[in-house]
């Protein structure tokens, strides 16, 4: 690891003042992570940039593989760290507060690799579309990938929003590929390829296969849980559940169980006829057997006679 020398980095001074200003505890902790994490390998780089850039000669030729973690947290100088971090300091306090931090480090890790290996595609197809093999050299690094990624993800989950892009009022929907063109037209030296690999990973979350291949893999770890999913109170007690299945939470029974089908008044009478059996009998039940929920119906033993006269008697003893 190396530490960086020269001159005095006012973009990383505008950045820190930034952060200050939104204030540490306004920042959700993936976020935080992250910035001190891109802050901290600029001071400290591990390798110089050509060892930590990814390309196709670099990644895929000679399987320099560690160049996927290395490249997107890796930046080519202060102002180059200070916009992709802006721009992930808002973003990721919108996202993470819809995600949850633990989907959303798991979002940043995914996308972190899948847009490099998805980068050296592109430009392994620009080599034999166009036949030329400097685009195997073309060596990318930078954050700026996963955030055209996440912008995909923000519109998705926040639609209908407008966005000002050169001064023009810009559909959130379409905002992206203008950015994408407006960058490159104002700043030649970015990586066209690396930017348009964001939204196609971001594309490949919100409208293809990729969210529900994330939620298949982490399925077995319970801390990742489906960021749409509605919660509910008894969602993480399913462990004790399973564990004690004779206090499994069950559906109410049906209204008709309890009243069996009559009305307040008929449930009135139905309540003073058992009471009075109860006294009759002493409160047994018939065969042992146990009374089922909701109101009790006696076995039909006794005729209505019968029953006449078993109430005389009893008022003849009092």
């Amino acid at each position: 690891m190396q530490r960086r020398q020269g001159r005095v980095n006012a973009g990383l001074l505008l950045l820190l003042y930034q952060i200050s200003q939104v204030g540490l505890q306004n920042i959700p902790s993936v976020t935080l992570a992250v910035l001190v994490l891109n802050i901290f390998l600029f001071l400290n780089p591990v390798r110089p940039l050509h060892e930590v850039c990814i390309s196709v000669n670099e990644g895929f030729y000679r399987q320099n593989w560690q160049r996927l973690l290395l490249s997107p947290v890796h930046h080519a100088d202060d102002w180059h760290l200070y916009y992709n971090m802006i721009s992930m300091l808002w973003k990721g306090i919108m996202l993470e507060r819809k995600l949850k931090s633990v989907w959303f480090a798991y979002i940043i890790a995914v996308f972190s690799v899948l847009i490099g290996v998805v980068y050296m595609a592109l430009e392994f197809m620009l080599v034999k579309i166009l036949n030329d093999p400097s685009y195997e050299m073309n060596c990318a690094v930078g954050f700026s990938g996963v955030l055209f990624a996440l912008k995909v993800l923000n519109n998705h989950y926040n639609p209908g929003r407008v966005s000002s892009v050169l001064g023009l009022q810009i559909s959130s929907k379409y905002a992206c590929w203008v950015e994408l063109v407006a960058i490159h037209l104002i700043s030649p030296g970015t990586s066209f390829a690396g930017h348009l690999a964001g939204i196609l990973v971001g594309l490949m979350y919100t409208m293809g296969p990729l969210k529900k291949i994330m939620k298949a893999c982490a399925g077995a770890v319970t801390s990742f849980t489906d960021p749409d999913r509605p919660r509910d109170y008894y969602s993480g007690y399913s462990d004790y559940y399973y564990r004690y299945p004779e206090y499994q939470y069950t559906t109410p029974r049906n209204y008709y169980d309890y009243t069996g089908g009559l009305t307040e008044e008929e449930q009135l009478e139905r309540a003073v006829l058992n009471s009075l059996n109860e006294r009759d009998f002493g409160g047994a039940t018939y065969n042992n057997e146990r009374r089922p929920y909701g109101f009790w119906f006696p076995p039909e033993q006794n005729s209505e006679e019968e029953v006449r006269r078993q109430r005389l008697r009893r008022f003849d003893r009092s």
